[in-house]
């Protein structure tokens, strides 16, 4: 359904009027692509596919939204004509929502994930230190670079950009594409933990890898960011994402590691981000795959809240 003329995520119906539990914030930013460009197009489409998605999981006790207040929020937008002036606008526009329900953000390029990191700072669970945070990353790419193109505030440099914001620990899933810089910076920093496609995918100890890697995420504690590139997933799920790679997760080894993330017992998800999304010229496959992703991890959340009512 639509509430006015525009359109809300998964259809829904939508009060006027907060406070709401769940809050769809797109950030259609563009400005540091490097290859296939689209992404300043991706959440609306993505917010258009999502009209096909099933409200059911079976993680919940009925359809979504389970007795919950949904808000699928204007779009983010600058006229700014600098890039750093953008960047402010974007963690200006989240600013208001943090903290005051579970944010889901639509993008845009993984170039958002900075100024988003420097919001959330603020969060009642941070209190300006982000020491305590943990980000999971799923992702084909590092994005650990100093700069890419002559830019620092690049999309190839956003976890590297986080990093020095003070965040605590980076878990890296599904890495398969990056430079011998970042591989070094990788090896060298404590605070990041990559777990390669190759190394949880692969044909030779694959399914070890895998076993090890849900279990490093059940061991999770404190406050979480889940930053979703979807170029994380196989490249023939999502062919018109900026720079799609083979090797990548199924959309089921994907699901897998979003629920083992919100069933950690000491992990405390504060929201997420599912970037890099641009709508298909031959199809709706990628914006239809990062809505699944998107309403997976509310569906998670959902069910948490559930629990906690229910308590």
């Amino acid at each position: 359904m639509e509430r006015g003329t525009r359109a809300t995520f998964l259809g829904l119906d939508e009060k006027e009027e907060g406070p709401w539990d769940i809050v769809i914030l797109p950030i259609p930013f563009e400005m540091t692509t490097s290859w296939i460009e689209g992404t300043e197009l991706g959440p609306a489409a993505c917010i258009e596919a999502s009209s096909q998605v099933e409200l059911f999981d079976p993680i919940l006790p009925e359809e979504l939204p389970c007795g919950l207040s949904f808000h699928t929020s204007d779009p983010w937008s600058s006229e700014a004509g600098t890039l750093m002036e953008q960047l402010s606008s974007i963690k200006k526009f989240f600013s208001r929502w943090v903290g005051d329900a579970f944010p889901l953000i639509l993008g845009g390029e993984h170039g958002i994930l900075p100024p988003l990191m420097d919001a959330l700072s603020e969060h009642p669970k941070l209190n300006g230190d982000m020491s305590g945070l943990t980000l999971i990353q799923i992702d084909a790419h590092a994005d650990l670079r100093e700069e890419l193109n002559g830019e620092r505030f690049s999309h190839g440099t956003a976890i590297r950009r986080s990093l020095d914001a003070g965040i605590g620990r980076v878990i890296q899933i599904g890495t398969r594409a990056l430079s011998e810089e970042e591989a070094i910076f990788s090896d060298n920093d404590d605070r990041i933990e990559t777990w390669y496609a190759r190394d949880i995918l692969g044909v030779t100890g694959g399914k070890v890898g895998w076993e090890k890697m849900l279990d490093s995420l059940s061991g999770i504690s404190g406050p979480v960011w889940i930053t979703f590139d979807i170029d994380g997933l196989d490249g023939k799920l999502v062919p018109s994402t900026g720079t799609p790679v083979p090797g990548g997760l199924s959309h089921w080894a994907a699901v897998e590691i979003i629920e083992r993330i919100f069933s950690a017992p000491e992990a405390d998800v504060l929201g997420a981000d599912v970037n890099e999304i641009a709508p298909g010229k031959d199809g709706p496959l990628t914006e239809f795959n990062a809505a699944l992703i998107a309403t997976k991890i509310i569906s998670c959340h959902t069910a948490i809240l559930l629990d906690k009512k229910g308590e």
